[in-house]
């Protein structure tokens, strides 16, 4: 082979790529445990879950909030369906019923009254937060983090609040911590400062030091610290060393900003959502959990990183989420009510990604099925994570689903959100954007929520304000009044502002290329699915000639079967190997690729670039006569594992030439990518971008398919059939 090889240099931009929505699948970590459900314990496991949408509307700054009364649904299904809670020992408040004392009497009755030794316990709250004056603080500003109940104090106008505070909740946990340590409190509020972020609203309402609590308050503290025979300094002390017992877990960082976030046909608070669906698919220890969450968050906002604290010098972040210990058969949904052959499901465990694609037309399969069974759940409909089904075979209230097909809608569109900072040239810009094929432009209102339905990007000109909120390096390249895309949580879109001086019209034709390439991009995200495909694969993206140097890797643990049908015990690579998930400029990156399966696949690897479009990585022209045939170079053979590019026969080398993040989607099918292939092999060299860019995702759903059914035509993609793998990378300076 030549010593002077081609390249196919990558353009990296040197933003975030989780603005596409595309999804970085944690499963490099994945359980591959397969067996018992529900844990055996004879613990008993008590939860109290509080979620306010409704507060009072007043001069303080409260805001309706819409996703806390799910927050509460998701977690009750899920300690129910995944944890064993008997539904008996889960007390539930949410709105009027949230009240201060209503709180604050679940806390002790349900909860510390009844726990006992090896109890399990769990306390969450999704709501709003604030801060009020400590008078004895821990922290430099005085402050202490509140939780705010749905009454307000009668003296508020006076700078006096009902809000529970963290101190309270310290002393709630201590007085927990007598009965048992195994407790696990989640907030999903903050205090960063309420309003709204683009379609967004933020859980927190303003705080600071012209707020105090109130004398309730005071008095509760007190009621405490003498049950627990404490004095105020011993409380000082022990505030200042951590957490009373368990473990803590917060939605984000001091100052960041918790997320009330618009899903597809839902609202639910972001970290609450990703937490009970990563909890849906695998367990394990309470920091690997909140890692997982953590990655998978940043594709809605990089301004909310959630935190866990552990009880000093327990070593509880080791241990397993709840406490309970237990080995669990990962779900996408659970029948939650059964009436003859019609069920309704909770559709708890599905991806974020592709929560679009479980509609009409998708289907299940039922786990507790007896060997040879053939009990199909075939979904008729969706409202939020509510699905209406038809079952056919034998099934119970409670049986747990697992993925067999999704059903990825044709009527493809983009919801383009048109910020106020239009002004009088919304209608203008309304008008332009309706034209162009498979976008519908959404015109901002007043209220909390400003957009009455999802949005997928918004149209915005720069203001003073928003420039402010974006990062440094940026605020030096976009001007005030340049037009471009933000995020729906606000966040810019990588290379979509230019020059000050552009209308609306200019603005948006400049920008119906990137639309075509963003819209391109959400669809292909429908695709993926490592974590319940029953293909047995894997992937390695490492540096070339460096086989220890693993950048990023991936497996289907639904698919990684043995001659007895089972499952390892162990990933194909040590659980706890820490990935470099880094790469310097110029780099060379391969990927190693193994086909367990008894028949032949076929694969593509795509780049997404939010400033490029499409980039194909595999296959490309410089392979030696790929465009004769081009499945021929596609294909892997059963129980083979091919490097790309193989140094021993490919022409090119894959290297990156700019810093930033990068994802990579890898896609191996049992059929050939025939339509996808051959437009892209006609297809010039380079991005692909625009119309382009939608026309081979087209043709590759339609390779990807198995048929089409309902009303509205829907590509089906199977389980058995298809494995789409995400795959997120940062290259770094030399």
């Amino acid at each position: 082979m030549s010593s002077l090889k081609r390249r196919q240099f990558l353009r990296f931009t040197s933003s975030v790529l989780a603005t596409l929505g595309l999804s970085q699948l944690d499963i490099q970590q994945q359980s591959l445990r397969y067996g018992k459900v529900l844990a055996q314990s004879t613990s008993r496991k008590l939860a109290l879950l509080v979620g306010i949408n409704k507060y009072p509307q007043n001069q303080r700054g409260f805001s309706d909030l819409q996703g806390c009364v799910n927050d509460v649904e998701l977690q009750q299904q899920l300690l129910i369906h995944r944890f064993g809670f008997n539904p008996k020992d889960i007390k539930i408040l949410t709105d009027a019923q949230a009240n201060r004392n209503g709180i604050l009497t679940a806390f002790q009755e349900h909860l510390i009254n009844q726990a006992k030794p090896g109890d399990v316990v769990v306390f969450h709250f999704s709501g709003h937060g604030s801060r009020v004056v400590d008078p004895e603080p821990i922290t430099a500003d005085g402050l202490n983090s509140t939780l705010v109940p749905v009454d307000e104090s009668p003296l508020y106008q006076q700078g006096i609040v009902n809000d529970i505070m963290g101190k309270t909740l310290f002393l709630l946990m201590s007085a927990l911590a007598r009965k048992t340590d195994q407790v696990t409190v989640v907030l999903d509020s903050c205090f960063s400062g309420g309003g709204t972020r683009g379609n967004i609203r933020v859980r927190s309402l303003p705080g600071g030091r012209k707020w105090n609590a109130g004398q309730e308050e005071l008095q509760e503290q007190q009621k405490w610290l003498t049950e627990l025979q404490l004095s105020p300094q011993e409380l000082l002390e022990a505030r200042r060393q951590g957490i009373a017992t368990g473990v803590a877990i917060a939605s984000a960082k001091p100052h960041q900003y918790a997320l009330d976030y618009h899903f597809s046909g839902f609202y639910a608070g972001a970290f609450t959502y990703l937490l009970t669906q990563n909890l849906w698919q695998q367990t394990g220890a309470s920091r690997r959990v909140i890692e997982r969450v953590n990655g998978n968050i940043k594709l809605i906002s990089t301004k909310q990183i959630p935190q866990l604290e552990a009880q000093p010098n327990s070593g509880n972040q080791e241990k397993p989420m709840y406490f309970l210990e237990q080995e669990i058969i990962p779900a996408e949904a659970v029948i939650s009510e059964l009436n003859g052959n019609r069920a309704q499901l909770w559709l708890g465990g599905i991806p974020l990604d592709s929560i679009e694609a479980f509609g009409q037309g998708a289907s299940f399969v039922i786990l507790s099925a007896s060997e040879g069974e053939s009990t199909k759940v075939d979904l008729v409909s969706r409202n939020g994570l509510i699905g209406e089904a038809l079952v056919t075979g034998e099934a119970r209230q409670g049986d747990l689903l697992q993925e067999l097909s999704r059903a990825i809608p044709s009527d493809w569109r983009l919801n383009i959100g048109l910020d106020p900072s239009l002004g009088k040239e919304v209608t203008q810009a309304k008008q332009a954007i309706q034209k162009l094929e498979r976008l519908e432009a959404i015109v901002a209102q007043s209220g909390s929520q400003p957009y009455s339905q999802e949005v997928h990007y918004i149209l915005s000109r720069m203001t003073a304000a928003y420039r402010q909120q974006i990062p440094t390096a940026s605020q030096e390249i976009i001007p005030v009044g340049s037009i471009g895309l933000f995020s729906p949580a606000l966040e810019l879109i990588p290379q979509s502002f230019k020059q000050a001086v552009e209308t609306v019209p200019e603005a948006i034709s400049r920008l119906s290329i990137k639309f075509k390439s963003l819209l391109a991009a959400r669809i292909i995200k429908m695709t993926l699915n490592a974590q319940s495909s029953r293909l047995n694969l894997k992937v390695i993206m490492g540096l070339e000639g460096k086989g220890n140097r693993r950048i990023a890797q991936a497996f289907t643990p639904r698919g990684c079967r043995q001659g007895n049908g089972k499952c390892a015990s162990t990933p194909p690579w040590s659980p706890g190997q820490r990935l470099i998930q880094k790469l310097s400029v110029g780099e060379p990156i391969q990927f190693q690729v193994t086909n367990q399966e008894e028949r032949v696949l076929y694969l593509s690897i795509i780049l997404i670039d939010p400033s490029e479009g499409l980039i194909v990585w595999f296959p490309n022209e410089f392979q030696r006569n790929s465009a004769a045939n081009p499945e021929q170079f596609t294909r892997i053979e059963p129980k083979q594992t091919r490097l790309i590019p193989d140094p021993s026969q490919d022409d090119f080398v894959i290297v990156t030439e700019k810093t930033g993040l990068g994802e990579v989607l890898v896609i191996a099918s049992h059929k050939p990518l025939t339509q996808a292939l051959l437009r892209l092999r006609n297809l010039s060299r380079g991005p692909i971008r625009g119309d382009d860019s939608v026309n081979v995702v087209s043709d590759l759903l339609n390779d990807l398919s198995v048929s089409r059914s309902g009303i509205v035509p829907k590509q089906r993609i199977q389980t058995s059939e298809i494995a789409a793998f995400s795959l997120q990378f940062e290259v770094i300076s030399n």
